[in-house]
């Protein structure tokens, strides 16, 4: 028969330490999943990362199931541009993304002819290569790979599709997008291929109280179309171990 002093302070134990995980988890660092490829070439399906949950201070949306115990935020901190985010998206504020912060509030935003344009200013990017393939969905495509340079002097590659029937895609030619007060705007790095700040309907200008925190290095990395985690005769393959601890620019 199980002592009950024995079996309470197992309770107990396991109660104090899930406190603990949803502190840490809350304030501290979460890990985070990437599910798609609109962030390559700087994240890849498959990369698990950490995020600081105080890089930016603390809002709702900081702690699990986003409790609606107050509004704003607490130790606000301005994020910069360039920055790697996740945020919850405007609007369900629920689904988690992670995008490049590259609109501050008042910011004029723009493509034209394929370049990205801030405040009126051409953003300043070098071919890096002509030849690489980048996923879209579940399609491998041709993509030109640059590196870009954002007004802060922030570098970070980004790819843009060499199909030509993406003419009309939001990466070649947009609208000009004027980012509100206490907003930010976001891009994917994977251009033609991310849902971000460029759909207004589905993503648009995220909130400051929507930032969840910055995404700091990777910690574990696997291509699961070669293997599962279980399938350990396939680890050589599957797990990319050159990303391991490999910090976010």
């Amino acid at each position: 028969m199980l002592n009950k002093k024995f079996l309470r302070e197992n309770i107990i134990t396991l109660i104090y330490a899930l406190i603990i995980a949803v502190i840490i988890r809350s304030l501290i660092i979460q890990p985070f999943y990437i599910p798609s490829s609109s962030m390559e070439p700087s994240l890849l399906v498959g990369d698990r990362l950490f995020v600081t949950k105080y890089s930016y201070g603390y809002s709702r949306h900081s702690f699990p199931f986003s409790p609606p115990f107050f509004e704003g935020r607490f130790f606000s901190k301005n994020p910069e541009r360039g920055d790697v985010v996740v945020f919850k998206t405007p609007t369900d504020n629920r689904t988690d993304y992670i995008k490049r912060l590259v609109g501050l509030p008042g910011d004029q935003i723009q493509f034209i002819d394929s370049n990205l344009y801030i405040n009126n200013s051409e953003v300043l990017k070098s071919k890096i290569s002509e030849s690489d393939k980048i996923f879209c969905g579940k399609r491998n495509i041709n993509a030109f790979t640059f590196e870009e340079t954002l007004p802060n002097n922030k570098q970070h590659k980004s790819v843009y599709l060499k199909n030509s029937n993406f003419q009309d895609s939001v990466s070649i030619n947009s609208d000009e997008y004027v980012v509100p007060k206490d907003h930010y705007f976001f891009l994917g790095d994977n251009r033609d291929c991310s849902k971000d700040s460029r759909f207004l309907t589905s993503v648009g200008y995220v909130h400051k109280n929507n930032l969840v925190g910055k995404a700091q290095f990777i910690f574990y990395s696997s291509d699961r179309n070669i293997g599962r985690i279980f399938s350990f005769w396939k680890w050589n393959k599957s797990i990319r171990f050159e990303r391991f601890l490999k910090k976010i620019y």
